[in-house]
């Protein structure tokens, strides 16, 4: 992993106060790396991990013309992980139904995980 730095090389002001702690232990951004799993026009998927607790957060960085947002969420996943489940169908209403039914019934319940 890296830290991200913008094209100048050097971290601007507000890139340290977006990062600027682990949302777990409180620690400073030194103790911060990140890697960046995904780029498009104006986005980036970061994934940020915590040198001192090993925690981890899944963030999507925007700019547009007002400036700079973010959206992040603490993960148990590894990079990797995240690029694995990434790629997966997405699930939907039915598959929800469908595991609320079997976990209602647990002989179901059994025959559907050994399924998987």
């Amino acid at each position: 992993m890296k830290d991200i730095l913008p094209p100048n090389n050097r971290p601007s002001e507000d890139g340290l106060k977006m990062i600027s702690h682990c949302p777990v232990c409180h620690y400073n951004n030194t103790a911060i790396e990140a890697k960046v799993l995904e780029e498009n026009d104006n986005s980036h998927l970061v994934y940020i991990k915590c040198k001192r607790c090993q925690s981890a957060v899944l963030a999507l960085f925007s700019a547009n013309s007002m400036g700079v947002s973010s959206v992040g969420v603490i993960t148990d996943f590894d990079s990797y992980e995240v690029a694995k489940f990434r790629d997966l169908s997405r699930v939907n209403s039915d598959d929800v139904l469908n595991i609320k039914q079997a976990l209602t019934d647990n002989d179901n319940f059994v025959k559907l995980l050994s399924s998987l």
